[in-house]
Parts: structure tokens; sequence; C-alpha cells
């Protein structure tokens, strides 16, 4: 799941506060949880030093540090504490405020997980039927090649199909996660890193959907 930006409101104790999604979680600030359970920063900070000590979490999966930009236009780092931290101090503090966010969190992320599956599910098959359809094209021309090999048209069509039939599987299997390490030609005059490649490829997806040459 990508970053995004929900509002969580609770109209009765006066909070509205911007709740971030990542990583099939939500995280609020320190500042945001004191103003969701109505307690001083001292009191928060205690109660999630105590869960780090006694080992009821670990620190290391459960917090992230971002930049923000202050209202000096500095950026700061802040700490953000997700889902099992926020549940964590409510029980802690005895917070209904807390059982609240709690429900409130666990069906917007039962939606969102839901809805990121059925579009990726979406997204996946549309690619697969895209890719199968070319690759009928190109055994057609593939099969007729020798017969009209002459025509130079037909020939230049089937190197353009050929090409972006490779062009496509490339971005497909960046896409899916599958990009090839292996299998490289051993003919080569220039060597390229994985991480220049996979920058180079996005690079190329980007210049296609300018031209609306792709739309994944």
């Amino acid at each position: 799941m990508s970053s995004t930006i929900i509002i969580y409101q609770d109209v009765e104790n006066n909070i509205r506060t911007e709740v971030e999604l990542e990583n099939e979680t939500v995280w609020l600030s320190q500042a945001q949880l004191v103003d969701l359970f109505k307690k001083s920063k001292q009191n928060i900070s205690l109660h999630i030093r105590n869960i780090f000590n006694e080992g009821e979490l670990d620190e290391n999966s459960v917090v992230k540090e971002s930049l923000t930009t202050a209202a000096d236009g500095k950026e700061y780092k802040t700490k953000y504490y997700n889902l099992d931290v926020i549940i964590s101090v409510g029980y802690r503090i005895k917070s209904k405020q807390g059982t609240r966010f709690r429900i409130w969190a666990n069906k917007v992320l039962k939606e969102y997980l839901v809805k990121g599956y059925a579009l990726d599910n979406s997204r996946l098959q549309k690619q697969n039927y895209q890719l199968q359809e070319l690759k009928k094209t190109i055994a057609l021309f593939q099969q007729t090649q020798s017969r009209i090999l002459s025509q130079s048209e037909a020939t230049g069509l089937l190197n353009v199909l050929t090409d972006y039939a490779h062009s496509f599987i490339l971005l497909n299997q960046y896409d899916t996660g599958n990009f090839p390490e292996g299998g490289l030609n051993q003919n080569i005059t220039v060597e390229i890193s994985l991480p220049e490649a996979m920058k180079a490829i996005t690079e190329l997806r980007q210049k296609l959907m300018e031209k609306n040459e792709a739309t994944f």
C-alpha cells in the first residue's frame, strides 16, 4: 500500500486529525497522540517509552521517521507510531477514544486493502490480456514474414511490434517486482548495474505515459 492521507474526525470530542496510511497500517505522530487521547506530551512519551522498555513492542518495527516542514519553513525529523503503538497507549491510559480510533482504523484498513487488491488484480488482468493479444499479433506476423519479407513496411512493422513486446514485458516484470538479474547477453560492451537499469526503466515508463503510449 502506498502512502495515503485520510481524515479521522470525532465531533463529540472535538478531534480532527490527518492520518497516514502506509504499509498496511496507520501512523500518528506524538503530537497527534496527545490530541487524540487528550493527555500531556510527557504522559504520552512516558507510555511509549515503557512500551518499548518492557518489550511489549519492537521499536524498530513500529516507529518510522519522516521529514516534516514546520511553520518557519524548516524541515524536521518527526517520529510516527503505527496502530500497534496507538492501541497499546490507549490500553495503558484506559481511553475509550483509543477504542473508537482502533475500530475506525481497522475498518479503514480493511476497506483500503480490499480496494487495493481489487485494483491491483484488475490492472494485472488488463496487462495480461494486452500482452497475450500482442503475442498473438507478433506470432501472426512471424508466420507470414518469409512470404512478405520483401515488403519493407511489413518488416519494419514487425520490428516495431517486437521491440514493443520486449518493452512491455520488461515494464511488466518491473511493475510486478520480477525484474530479472540474470540471463544477460554475454557479448556485452557496456555494463549497467541493476539500480541503473531500474532507473532507466522508470524513465522509459514515464516517457511512454507522457506520450499516451502506456497506461500502466
